[in-house]
């Protein structure tokens, strides 16, 4: 199998998936990702644990770790996919991979609103200081 093209995924059920692994440089590439997979997950559940030994970084870190979890479970089910040619273990993966890029997203939604509110209260702290300080200047005069 050089693609997913030779993969039939019509939802009738097959008593047992054949083994039917795949050759040629798409296994290169798709035993690469998976492995990236597996260790991108890892760093990010890594990541979320220091994160997790403050209070106010566990906010962060807990679902760091939820979203590492995801993605070692979608290289998992690719990993068996790739032995197996079984399409609900291709189907699994890329559930599981969703999941973890819908928590991502959230996360980096969150974070640019976090960022944004964090500009403008510097902004207004900054606003503040010059204001305080143009009154003590007038005051002394």
């Amino acid at each position: 199998m050089d693609d997913f093209n030779d993969l039939q995924m019509d939802d009738t059920p097959s008593p047992q998936p054949k083994p039917h692994p795949i050759n040629g440089t798409f296994h290169v590439i798709f035993s690469q990702m998976t492995s990236d997979m597996k260790f991108v997950g890892m760093f990010t559940i890594i990541y979320g644990a220091i994160n997790c030994l403050s209070i106010i970084g566990a906010v962060i870190g807990i679902p760091m770790i939820f979203i590492g979890l995801r993605m070692r479970d979608a290289a998992d089910y690719f990993e068996a996919f790739k032995n197996t040619n079984d399409k609900n273990a291709l189907r699994s993966g890329f559930e599981a991979q969703a999941k973890y890029f819908k928590i991502s997203k959230i996360m980096i939604i969150i974070s640019l609103v976090l960022i944004v509110l964090y500009i403008i209260a510097i902004i207004v702290f900054i606003s503040f200081i010059f204001n305080t300080m143009g009154n003590l200047n007038y005051n002394n005069v």
